[in-house]
C-alpha cells in the first residue's frame, strides 16, 4: 500500500518511538520530533486516513495517493513552523492538502462537472453537502449541487469543503487557511447564497444553510 511505503521512506520510525508518543498531544508528538524525528510517524498513523479520504474526495484516488504523501512530507519538512500551542494538528495538515489540491483545481472541476452530468446518479458515496442540509441528499438535486460547486471561486470551494464534507469548525478553518475567521464565514455565506440561487431557479425547496453548531457563533 502506498501509506506503508510512505511511512517507511519518510520517516523510517522505530517502534519504540511510536510507543513514547501514544499518549501525547499531536503538539507534543511534532516538539518532540525536532530532537527525534521517527516520532513524527505518530502523526502520520493519526491522520493519514482523513487526510487521504479528503483528497480523494476532492480529486478522486489516484491523485489522493499521489498526494497524500506529499502532505506529510511537506509536514515533516516544515515541522517546526507548526504553532505548538495548538493541540491538534488536523488542521495545520488539510491546509497543507488543501494548497496541494489547488494546484489541480482544473482536475476537480472536470471532475464534478462530470457528475453534473450525471443524469441524478450521484457517484460520490459521500457527497459535501449531505452535511449542509438533507434535502440536499436528494438524487434529483445532485447535478445542481455539483454544479454549482464547480463554479465557485477555489477559496470559497476550500472553505465550504472544509466546513461541511470535514466537519471543521470556522476557528480549525482559520487555522487550516491562514485567513481571519470572518473571511470564512463570509465565503460560506457566499457559498449558501449560490446555492440557494441554485436550488431555487431549479423549483426545489432552497438551503438554509448549516445548523451545525460552528463554535464560533452566527
Amino acid at each position: 500500500m502506498p501509506q506503508v511505503s510512505i511511512a517507511g521512506n519518510l520517516l523510517a520510525s522505530s517502534g519504540n518511538s511510536l510507543m513514547m508518543t501514544e499518549a501525547m498531544s499531536d503538539a507534543r508528538v511534532i516538539e518532540r520530533s525536532l530532537v527525534d524525528p521517527a516520532a513524527f510517524a505518530c502523526i502520520f498513523d493519526r491522520h493519514f486516513d482523513a487526510i487521504h479520504c479528503y483528497l480523494a474526495r476532492r480529486l478522486g484516488p489516484d491523485l489522493a495517493d499521489d498526494l497524500a504523501g506529499e502532505v506529510f512530507r511537506r509536514a515533516f519538512e516544515h515541522r517546526r513552523r507548526f504553532d505548538l500551542a495548538v493541540l491538534d494538528a488536523q488542521p495545520w495538515l488539510y491546509g497543507i492538502a488543501t494548497n496541494l489540491i489547488r494546484r489541480h483545481f482544473r482536475s476537480e472541476t472536470r471532475r464534478l462537472r462530470a457528475h453534473a452530468r450525471a443524469n441524478g446518479r450521484r457517484e460520490l458515496v459521500d457527497d459535501p453537502f449531505a452535511q449542509l442540509d438533507d434535502r440536499l441528499a436528494a438524487e434529483s438535486v445532485w447535478p445542481l449541487l455539483a454544479r454549482a460547486l464547480a463554479s465557485l471561486r477555489p477559496a470559497e470551494r476550500d472553505v465550504l469543503m472544509l466546513y461541511a464534507w470535514e466537519n471543521l469548525t470556522y476557528e480549525d478553518i482559520s487555522r487550516a487557511l491562514s485567513v481571519p475567521i470572518g473571511t470564512v464565514r463570509s465565503r460560506l455565506s457566499r457559498c449558501r447564497q449560490r446555492l440557494r440561487k441554485l436550488l431555487g431557479s431549479a423549483g426545489q425547496v432552497p438551503c438554509d444553510g448549516p445548523t451545525r453548531n460552528s463554535g464560533e457563533g452566527a
